[in-house]
């Protein structure tokens, strides 16, 4: 069996660089889960290693798969300064272990909820995942296992969250780019949604 996490970690090393931090949480039922810490320029990500170390299966499965199904780390991209974003570390380990916990499938246009801010003073207390590949690619892991993908995250208001629910991913991220909006603002303010 292939031991995921180091091959995981290699390719967001690769692709981000050195992790200037780290933080560690265990969730009561689940495997440790870290979150890395990585500065590149005027933009802190903070990425999930863990949650691809199992394959995320299908809820209504009466066993899960120890092989097959995808596997995901989740990304997220914020200018520093401005909102102690270091605080989202917590939240996003338990937005990576959701699979684990809810027998959530994580995927791309879906949107996670943490029912709280993402760090203090945040405006969002949940995220849309978007679609992979632009800026960690893809892990190959060699068959029958699948790849593992890096999903990046974006935070939403709770008004975008509901204006989402009934208008879909696509069309938000189309309100978002119309408006110029910049996803990596930790305090901005919701898109116009009328």
């Amino acid at each position: 069996m292939v031991d995921v996490l180091p091959l995981v970690e290699a390719r967001l090393c690769s692709a981000l660089g050195e992790p200037d931090a780290r933080a560690a949480v265990t969730f009561l039922g689940t495997d440790r889960l870290e979150v890395l810490r990585f500065h590149e320029g005027d933009v802190v990500r903070y990425a999930t290693l863990g949650m691809s170390a199992q394959p995320m299966s299908d809820p209504t499965a009466v066993l899960a798969d120890p092989v097959e199904g995808p596997r995901a780390e989740l990304v997220l991209s914020v200018r520093p300064g401005a909102s102690d974003t270091d605080k989202v570390l917590r939240p996003l380990a338990v937005l990576a272990a959701s699979p684990q916990v809810e027998g959530v499938v994580v995927a791309p246009g879906s949107s996670l909820d943490v029912g709280e801010p993402l760090w203090p003073g945040a405006p969002f207390t949940s995220v849309l995942v978007a679609e992979p590949g632009g800026l960690v690619e893809d892990l190959d892991l060699g068959e029958p296992l699948d790849p593992v993908r890096f999903l990046p995250l974006l935070p939403m208001t709770p008004n975008e969250a509901a204006w989402k629910r009934v208008h879909g991913a696509q069309a938000l991220q189309e309100r978002w780019l119309t408006n110029g909006t910049d996803l990596r603002d930790p305090s901005r303010k919701s898109v116009p949604l009328d």
